[in-house]
């Protein structure tokens, strides 16, 4: 009777190995040489859709550790508001650096770009902006993502602004 209480756990601890196999455990984030394509947009209208503005923005990056990425970013923005001042093209050329902190699916970054804002209604100069986001992974390699930026303009003497804040949501992926 007593041999037969030893052999039930014994059975039990063989079947520990077929047990672990069975929990799955997730890649989040990033690792050294992964890429990232991202891709976002924007729209604006006045209530009486008169006026529109629609956005793109894309971005591919690469990862030199876990945590620091380099990415080249393009954004370009199309405005038709009507009357007499018609439409016109606007878009910004950066690249960037951001420190990603790993917290599983919630990626939080922070980091700076350097880049040229130019178009039709903008004057022509070089920005630096710091920035902040999120990304959130949905999978492991398909992730959403927010991020802020403040871009300050180089040379503001024709624009008479210092700058413009940015806004982008978009989706991306791991490569």
């Amino acid at each position: 009777m007593l041999r037969k209480l030893f052999i039930l756990p014994a059975l039990g601890l063989l079947l520990l190995p077929a047990v672990s196999k069975a929990v799955v455990e997730h890649d989040y984030g990033f690792n050294p040489g992964n890429w990232e394509l991202t891709l976002g947009g924007n729209a604006t209208n006045d209530p009486d859709f008169n006026g529109t503005s629609i956005g793109v923005n894309g971005s591919l990056g690469y990862f030199i550790n876990d945590n620091l990425e380099v990415s080249v970013r393009q954004s370009l923005l199309y405005t038709d508001i009507g009357g007499s001042q018609g439409s016109s093209w606007n878009g910004s050329t950066r690249i960037a650096a951001d420190w990603h902190f790993d917290l599983g699916q919630w990626q939080p970054f922070v980091g700076a770009n350097l880049g040229y804002v130019y178009g039709d209604n903008v004057s022509d100069t070089w920005e630096a902006a710091p920035e902040a986001g999120v990304k959130y992974f949905l999978n492991t390699t398909t992730f959403v993502f927010a991020m802020a930026e403040f871009q300050w303009f180089f040379d503001n003497s024709a624009s008479g602004s210092d700058g413009q804040f940015v806004y982008t949501l978009g989706l991306g992926v791991k490569l």
